[in-house]
């Protein structure tokens, strides 16, 4: 098991229950009639922590194969 398992795992959930959380705001927002302006902020920012998610994912396979079937 690798070193670095464990406190990466740790950082990937805060980061994955932020992007969930803009995600459903900006839904809840669109659905209150929010402005087109604020909703695509939203949006965007959930983007942009969906990518850091992913690029975390991709430096723990280079770093750790198989840590997803060991997490």
């Amino acid at each position: 098991m690798s070193p670095l398992l464990i406190p990466l795992a740790a950082l990937m959930i805060p980061i994955v229950a932020l992007v969930t959380r803009y995600m459903i705001r900006a839904r809840e927002l669109q659905a209150q009639g929010l402005s087109d302006h604020a909703a695509g902020d939203l949006l965007a920012r959930a983007d942009r922590l969906e990518q850091r998610v992913q690029q975390l994912e991709r430096l723990l396979d280079a770093e750790s194969p198989g840590w997803r079937a060991r997490a």
